[in-house]
């Protein structure tokens, strides 16, 4: 089973987790830090596996890479893979559902700067996105008693119990509505003006997904003028923030991370092991254990 895996870019310190799983197999590991698809395509054209981290993946990456059956993400989104091109070509893609599932989750001593604090058993949380990430949420929410309300939920599902509803009602009820889906053209802003006309005053907007899902200005205008009671907001739409960006972090109603809410050291070594042990997958002529895509049967 030789091979040659390509790490196209990634901002991480090491790369020995994913060695120790590739030991032993005849499959070379290269690291790149190519920042254009151009420069994938011209350093990468010997890989059987593409590992990638946010430089784009096109359809002409593809096409100066014959020999490539999988491109896998380090982490959820494949918004910078072009899928359907991938598919074309027969080459699968696939993502790391499930590595952060566990960790997505100015003071002032004085009972005021707290308030007003509900009790949780009267809160409902809606939850959009209900994938590996969405439905642990859902589960922590429902064990404290609080009533979910899903949206993009799958048909068959398990506990817990997350009551289906479209996205308008979610919004108008929901306490506080939490973002778990994938970016596409068709959810970019799904968090717009008119959204967030429709939450409650009381609520808060909560995005560990993707910042694209939200429309930042219409965010900051709602802000200020008092329509939500505030955003938490582990990704921005520019990354490193814009000025935009940096507004909505100053905010008094607004909490922001830097893109870490998925980590954990144990999520860290999961991440990094599971894109290697996909590319052993596919390398042995396997399907991957997440793939985000149906190729077309490769010759």
């Amino acid at each position: 089973m030789p091979g040659v895996v390509v790490i196209t870019d990634c901002d991480h310190d090491t790369v020995d987790p994913e060695r120790r799983v590739l030991d032993g197999h005849d499959v070379e590991l290269r690291r790149l830090q190519c920042r254009t698809p151009g420069e994938v395509a011209d350093q990468a054209g010997d890989a059987d596996v593409l590992i990638n981290q946010y430089v784009p993946i096109t359809a002409a990456v593809l096409d100066a890479l014959p020999g490539c059956r999988l491109v896998v993400r380090y982490g959820v989104g494949v918004d910078n893979v072009d899928v359907e091109a991938a598919a074309g070509r027969c080459v699968w893609v696939a993502n790391v559902p499930d590595y952060g599932r566990d960790e997505v989750r100015d003071g002032a001593w004085e009972l005021e700067a707290a308030r007003p604090l509900r009790r949780l058993a009267t809160l409902t949380w809606g939850v959009i996105g209900c994938g590996a990430i969405g439905t642990a949420v859902a589960g922590r929410a429902a064990g404290l008693g609080m009533r979910v309300l899903g949206h993009d939920v799958p048909q068959v599902r398990s506990e817990p119990p997350i009551e289906r509803v479209p996205l308008e009602e979610l919004l108008e009820a929901a306490d506080l509505v939490s973002l778990h889906a994938v970016l596409t053209p068709d959810s970019h802003h799904l968090v717009g003006a008119s959204a967030l006309a429709r939450m409650r005053p009381t609520a808060w907007l909560v995005n560990t997904a993707r910042g694209g899902l939200v429309d930042s200005a219409a965010l900051l205008a709602a802000l200020d003028a008092g329509a939500l009671a505030g955003a938490a907001l582990d990704v921005l739409e520019g990354e490193p923030p814009d000025e935009l960006g940096r507004r909505l972090a100053r905010h008094p109603r607004v909490v922001v991370t830097p893109h870490a809410a998925w980590y954990s050291e144990e999520a860290f070594h999961t991440l990094k092991t599971e894109v290697a042990r996909e590319a052993l997958r596919v390398l042995e002529g396997g399907r991957p254990r997440s793939p985000v895509n149906q190729p077309a049967a490769r010759p």
